[in-house]
């Protein structure tokens, strides 16, 4: 009965201690949410490190094609908008087509945290894999880059079709910034001087 008891109890502290550290590595996680580039800049060093590992074992390319397809869906969900015009029904364009519409923010299927953090945990699972050889099923890997430039080339091109059709950017690239908080503060100092005077 001691056993059965103390059984029970290793595993509730088990359970405890794993929550302990869910908690923090999600503390962490939280931290890093605002440094976009250098989660970035991280995330490419893992990169560097997961193509010399392929380079250097010359071998696991299944998993590397694995990866570049989960890639490219991820980067899907990254250029999509959250609602996708061809799929709801609507009164007329949820997008701004002029310079005098509603400001409509471009808001992502899939947002930028959630796609680094998808994809640099993609990358460490990859890198992971590359030490057991039971995932170095041998292939003609030209065969698979080129497929997959093929698979690229459709699926961007369908993407930009998309874009085009809809009116809609998925980046900050070429759209107006306002600097609205600068020019309010200097505005309202040079209006505070003038009530002095």
């Amino acid at each position: 009965m001691e056993g059965v008891g103390g059984g029970d109890r290793a595993s509730a502290a088990t359970l405890d201690q794993w929550r302990q550290f869910s908690r923090l590595f999600q503390f962490y996680l939280d931290k890093t949410t605002p440094h976009a580039v250098y989660r970035w800049i991280g995330t490419g060093a893992l990169v560097f490190l997961y193509a010399l590992r392929v380079y250097y074992v010359q071998g696991f390319y299944i998993v590397s094609y694995g990866l570049g397809i989960y890639i490219l869906n991820l980067l899907i969900g990254f250029l999509s908008p959250l609602v996708d015009p061809e799929l709801e029904p609507s009164d007329g364009p949820l997008l701004p087509t002029k310079g005098s519409d509603e400001f409509k923010p471009f808001i992502r299927r899939l947002p930028e945290f959630k796609f680094w953090y998808a994809i640099t945990k993609a990358f460490i699972i990859s890198f992971l894999m590359t030490f057991f050889s039971m995932f170095d099923v041998p292939v003609f890997w030209p065969i698979l880059l080129c497929y997959w430039f093929v698979l690229f080339g459709l699926t961007m091109k369908r993407q930009i079709m998309h874009m085009i059709k809809y009116r809609y950017v998925p980046f900050n690239i070429g759209k107006q910034k306002y600097g609205g908080g600068k020019k309010s503060s200097a505005g309202s100092s040079s209006s505070s001087g003038s009530r002095a005077d």
